[in-house]
């Protein structure tokens, strides 16, 4: 987190922007109810941004990435993107991401018992991501 926004600051100083807000969140992007995605809008709401620098996509938010984006687009905010293409670890932490929702849909449309299933197989699943990812 710290070197991210190490990073978007030597960015935003070498394109000659004025830092007026920063907003960070230490919580999945998965998460709707980030504090510092709260303080970002409501920031963009009362007009006290014009630009919104974000890392990668995905930093923004998991899924609803152009929703967002459009969010801030009719609230007059530009959403930068500052990194071309994500480090090869971002694409296990999505996996994981995506995995992670897996039980709770499943829950909804089968019931806590099927649910409770699936999360068994998931988290299984995502043990073996984790371990050939940090081997592979």
């Amino acid at each position: 987190m710290d070197r991210q926004r190490q990073r978007l600051m030597e960015y935003a100083a070498r394109q000659g922007y004025q830092v007026v807000l920063e907003a960070l969140d230490v919580a999945s992007g998965l998460n709707p109810r980030r504090k510092g995605l709260r303080k970002a809008i409501q920031a963009a709401e009362q007009k006290q941004i014009q630009l919104l620098l974000v890392e990668y996509p995905d930093r923004l938010t998991r899924f609803g990435y152009e929703y967002l984006v459009d969010l801030f687009r009719v609230l007059g905010v530009t959403v930068v993107v500052t990194s071309a293409q994500e480090p090869e670890d971002a694409h296990t932490e999505l996996a994981k991401d995506l995995l992670a929702i897996v039980p709770s849909f499943s829950a909804r449309l089968y019931g806590a018992r099927g649910g409770r299933k699936v999360r068994e197989t998931v988290t299984k699943v995502m043990a073996e991501v984790t371990e050939n990812g940090e081997s592979g």
